[in-house]
C-alpha cells in the first residue's frame, strides 16, 4: 500500500483538514513510546504532514539508540524537521514521573511490539523472560493511565499466538482500570516505510517476525470502575 492510499483526509468540526492514517488522526496529541529506530512515528508525522502533536521516545539514551539501530538517524532528523519533540532514555514503567510528561495529557498512546530483553540463548518460551514482559506490560499500563486524556486510548500492537498470549496483556489492562475496545488485525503495509525492530541488545537491529497473528489492542478507560471510584469517594466525604 502505498503512502497516498494510507492516509485520509476530512474536515474537522472546526474546518480545519483532519488526516487519517489507520486509528491515528492529525488531531490527536500522541505519544509513541518504545520506538525501534523511529521509522513508525515518521510514517505518521509523512501521512499528517506535521509532527507538532507527536512526542516520540525511547528506552535508550541517543548514543546508544544510533549504536543500535543504524536506520534511526535519517528517521529522528525528519521528526526534528516536521515539529516532532524527541525525548531519550524514557522508562516506559516510570514516564508519568517525567517532568515534561507528566503535565501532559495524550489521546494515543502507542507501544508497538513491546519486549523485556533476551537472554543469550533463550527462547521466546523462557519463563522468566516471560515473567519479565508481564512485569513490563503492567508497568506501562499503570504509568500510562497517568498520561491518557479522558476518553484517550493506550495501543499496544502485538502477536497473540504462544508464547506471547502468556504475556496477558489483556488481564494486566484489565487490572489497571482499563478495558479492551476493540482488537485490530496489524497490517505492516497499513505503515508504510515501519520497521519492527526486536527489543534488547541481541540482534537489535534485526526486525521482529510479526507472525500470522499480530493486532492493535485498544485500551480506554473503564467507566463503570471510575464511576464505581467516583461514587465511592463522594459516600466517603459525606461520611466524614
Amino acid at each position: 500500500m502505498g503512502e497516498a492510499a494510507a492516509a485520509v483526509s476530512s474536515e474537522s468540526g472546526e474546518g480545519k483538514r483532519e488526516i487519517w492514517i489507520k486509528h491515528y488522526s492529525s488531531s490527536h496529541r500522541i505519544l509513541l513510546v518504545g520506538e525501534g529506530d523511529f521509522s513508525f512515528s515518521v510514517c505518521l508525522a509523512k501521512a499528517f504532514g506535521s509532527a507538532k502533536n507527536m512526542i516520540a521516545t525511547s528506552y535508550d539514551n541517543l548514543e546508544k539508540l544510533l549504536e543500535k539501530h543504524s536506520t534511526a538517524r535519517i528517521h529522528l532528523d525528519e521528526l526534528k524537521r516536521l515539529g516532532c519533540t524527541l525525548l531519550h532514555g524514557i522508562n516506559v514503567k516510570y514516564m508519568h514521573e517525567d517532568s515534561f510528561l507528566k503535565v501532559r495529557r495524550f489521546d494515543r498512546i502507542i507501544f508497538n511490539f513491546s519486549h523485556a530483553g533476551h537472554y543469550l540463548g533463550f527462547g521466546e518460551n523462557n519463563e522468566e523472560l516471560i515473567l519479565r514482559h508481564r512485569e513490563l506490560l503492567r508497568d506501562f499500563f499503570s504509568s500510562a493511565r497517568c498520561l491518557l486524556s479522558k476518553n484517550g486510548e493506550i495501543h499496544v500492537s502485538h502477536r497473540d499466538d504462544e508464547p506471547y498470549t502468556q504475556w496477558r496483556i489483556r488481564s494486566s489492562a484489565n487490572k489497571r482500570g482499563l478495558i479492551l475496545k476493540e482488537m485490530v488485525e496489524f497490517q505492516k503495509e497499513d505503515y508504510p516505510g515501519y520497521h519492527n525492530k526486536r527489543g534488547g541488545d541481541i540482534k537489535s537491529n534485526k526486525t521482529f517476525p510479526l507472525g500470522d497473528r499480530s493486532f492493535t489492542f485498544k485500551f480506554s478507560f473503564n467507566k463503570d470502575l471510575e464511576d464505581y471510584k467516583s461514587l465511592r469517594k463522594n459516600f466517603n466525604d459525606l461520611m466524614i
